[in-house]
């Protein structure tokens, strides 16, 4: 489904990618972890087109969309649930989700909120709330609902448990999982929680300074001698 080669990205001068090389086929849980700073954020802001790639490709279903404008790629089915939810504070969850619809064009309005209030039902409680008040596993739930609202083949999860408790955590992969399976979206997950995404994934990458270094199985991984002492040894379960 996605084919990311040898693609290499800047800010300015420094270079944040250095050479990637990611495959996703179609139905997995793909996740990438990493330690801050590594460039797992900019490669999937890349893969959506900002910053642009460099050098290199990117093919999604056998397209090329290196050089395609951001609503071209959300057009062709991918979307991003950025870190940090990027939600808009003072429209209402209903607003919100609405400018997640208007993203993919797809007519389908009704049904599409009622998926999501079907993943979340909290949101539809919330309907009329601004975003701004909401908690952050609220936050949360929006930013990946309004994501969805597109009609992605392929989601884009960057760091969804960042700053949440542990069961709002559990919640989210779960919600991820039911994603994944029941509605047949392919994801790929940047994930700093390596023991909850390693757990979750079909597949996963490690990134350090701009290169994936290992590839494998999500249990591959996490059974890892060189992955556990760098990412999983004394932290949380």
């Amino acid at each position: 489904m996605l084919t990311v080669a040898g693609v290499h990205a800047f800010y300015g001068s420094i270079e944040a990618l250095r050479g990637v090389d990611v495959e996703i086929d179609a139905g997995e849980i793909v996740a990438l972890i990493g330690a801050n700073g590594a460039g797992k954020s900019t490669l999937l802001m890349t893969i959506c087109g900002c910053p642009r790639a460099a050098r290199g490709q990117i093919l999604f279903e056998g397209r090329d969309i290196t050089g395609l404008p951001t609503f071209e790629i959300v057009r062709l089915g991918i979307a991003q649930s950025p870190e940090g939810r990027r939600i808009f504070p003072r429209m209402t969850v209903l607003e919100n989700l609405q400018i997640g619809a208007s993203a993919g064009s797809n007519g389908h309005l009704a049904e599409d909120l009622a998926r999501v209030f079907a993943l979340f039902p909290i949101l539809e409680n919330r309907q009329a709330q601004r975003g701004g008040t909401l908690s952050g596993g609220e936050q949360q739930m929006l930013a990946i609902g309004r994501a969805l609202m597109s009609r992605p083949r392929l989601l884009l999860l960057d760091e969804p448990s960042l700053g949440l408790a542990p069961l709002v955590v559990r919640q989210i992969f779960a919600v991820i999982r039911e994603i994944n399976e029941r509605q047949r979206v392919t994801v790929f997950l940047v994930e700093q929680n390596a023991q909850q995404a390693l757990r979750l994934a079909h597949r996963a990458y490690v990134m350090q300074s701009g290169r994936i270094t290992l590839q494998g199985g999500g249990r591959e991984l996490l059974a890892n001698p060189e992955v556990r002492a760098a990412y999983l040894e004394g932290r949380a379960r």
